[in-house]
């Protein structure tokens, strides 16, 4: 019933910070997802591993990949395989599921952000048995693994069942179909008080939630549905399509700008959070404000005794460092450390483990906690609920009185997409040329302190990480950093972080463009950027 498989490598099977992205039909191909997946199988049994968890965000190509995963776990003989019912798991459920039943690993199958399709995109990340990403180590030696492959062991049986819960035994292992959503439910129960959030609804407070036909519409109607009593007509594209109903499930301005547009209304809902493919982005909005992710985690972070699980106060920060430094004037006030990473979520992990941080943040729309080792987008809605709840305050009347308290990091995003890949790379390499020349640089009325390529050393592992973007810094607390996203599978996208502080007694309320132009100015000047990259303006600002 075994069968062993001759294949042979595949020369781009190069996993990012977020697993191996690539389109659906590369995926598709004969042997190639089996190599990948026989890769981090041989990875998993190598640690001894003996279970694994199994799920995704219900893209195209989803289920048939599960059953594809499944037959190959049977016969490497991992000997107890969860599989999520209905093949639906977001990243992080499947987080939260690996740490309480203490799972080896898991295999989340999702292009995150991405959009799904036949011709669109697929994913395959490995989480390891904290929960979290897999470090750098491990992917390397994954991918190591798959270049040199020579053959992938599959059992040949009939499909599993996924849609019913229950067990089976396959050869030596034992499948079991698991609910995906009450486990994740009752996590954020302890987390929360969710009856004050319902009585906070009860006011006539009104939202919006949108988990743009992806992975979180059944975990919003369990918990606000059937546990907070909303209405039906409030959680928006709940329904998880192969395609997300041809939308680009991204929780950003331009690719939820109907919500957007609404909450813009003088008369538009008090609250709304939008979803990403797998759940764990998010972009947050108050009537009449747009709440950007770094300003959402420093926020976050200086009010999260408000919520019960968060009662004794938080230990640290973590931001990735294209992240605005916010966080770090909270960290200050609350005399507790604010570490600075490199983007990936992975990268947090250790502070995490090690109890040097509570609450996490990127700028690319994900926070999270040490509630499970992945950015968890209903968790910051929730959090986000429960302090409105307790202080009876809007978001916009949040967002000024935070400003005023610490001032504020005018912050936005300049995303270019789908740059040539070549074209790209050029850039990044002329620009760190030229970074030595620009220390004392005075332009535009800005004074150059630093210029570096940054390079991260973990402060509980020592390992170090290298060439993590472009980041020139001012003698006024402004930045510009510069990153080459690895999230994309068409290309390259390059992206642009303006950032400047206003004091609290400055001007807090201006335009965010307008409050940047001396730093879009400066960049234009000294890196011709739109030039050398061959784009007349950014795809997406956020």
């Amino acid at each position: 019933m075994i069968r062993t498989i001759q294949t042979t490598p595949f020369d781009d099977q190069k996993p990012g910070t977020s697993g191996l992205r690539k389109k659906t039909r590369v995926f598709m191909q004969p042997n190639y997802l089996e190599n990948f997946v026989q890769a981090i199988l041989f990875e998993l049994k190598e640690t001894n591993g003996t279970s694994l968890v199994i799920g995704g965000d219900g893209r195209y190509y989803n289920r048939q990949a599960i059953q594809t995963i499944i037959k190959m776990a049977a016969a490497n003989g991992i000997k107890h395989i969860y599989v999520a019912q209905n093949g639906l798991l977001s990243t992080p459920a499947a987080s939260h599921f690996i740490r309480k039943y203490g799972i080896s690993g898991g295999i989340i199958l999702s292009a995150s952000h991405n959009p799904g399709g036949i011709d669109e995109d697929f994913g395959v990340k490995f989480n390891t048995a904290n929960g979290g990403p897999a470090s750098e180590s491990v992917t390397n030696s994954i991918y190591e693994t798959s270049r040199n492959i020579t053959h992938y062991l599959i059992a040949d049986i009939p499909d599993i069942d996924m849609d019913s819960m229950g067990t089976a035994q396959v050869l030596q292992s034992t499948i079991h179909v698991f609910d995906g959503i009450d486990d994740y439910v009752q996590l954020m129960e302890t987390l929360f008080d969710l009856e004050r959030i319902k009585e906070l609804l009860k006011t006539g407070f009104s939202l919006r939630l949108d988990a743009m036909n992806a992975a979180t519409g059944p975990y919003l109607r369990a918990i606000f549905r059937d546990r907070l009593n909303m209405d039906e007509d409030t959680l928006l594209r709940c329904i998880p399509l192969e395609d997300f109903g041809g939308i680009h499930p991204d929780p950003n301005l331009k690719y939820a700008a109907g919500l957007v547009q609404e909450l813009m209304r003088p008369d538009g809902p008090d609250f709304a959070a939008a979803f990403d493919g797998d759940g764990d982005r998010n972009m947050i909005l108050g009537r009449g404000i747009f709440v950007t992710p770094s300003d959402s985690l420093a926020i976050l972070a200086a009010n999260a005794p408000s919520a019960p699980g968060y009662a004794a106060g938080i230990c640290g920060i973590a931001r990735s460092m294209p992240t605005s430094q916010a966080a770090d004037r909270v960290a200050e006030k609350l005399n507790i450390p604010c570490f600075e990473t490199p983007t990936g979520w992975k990268f947090f992990g250790n502070l995490l483990d090690a109890g040097l941080a509570t609450i996490c943040g990127e700028e690319s729309f994900g926070t999270g906690s040490n509630h499970v080792r992945e950015k968890d987008g209903i968790w910051a809605a929730l959090l986000w609920l429960n302090i409105l709840a307790v202080k009876g305050k809007s978001v916009q009347k949040i967002m000024h009185e935070h400003w005023q308290r610490f001032g504020r990091n005018y912050y936005s995003r300049h995303d270019y997409e789908a740059i040539d890949s070549k074209i790209a790379q050029d850039f990044m390499h002329e620009a760190e040329e030229i970074l030595p020349s620009l220390k004392n640089k005075h332009l535009c009325g800005l004074t150059v302190k630093k210029a570096e390529n940054f390079s991260y050393k973990d402060p509980v592992d020592g390992s170090l990480t290298q060439k993590q973007g472009i980041c020139v810094a001012f003698e006024d607390g402004s930045r510009i950093v510069f990153r080459l996203s690895g999230t994309g599978t068409q290309g390259a996208t390059l992206r642009v972080y303006l950032e400047r502080y206003e004091t609290p007694q400055g001007n807090l309320t201006r335009d965010t463009q307008e409050a940047l132009k001396d730093l879009i100015l400066w960049n234009e000047t000294v890196f011709n950027t739109k030039q050398k990259i061959k784009k007349n303006a950014p795809d997406v600002i956020t």
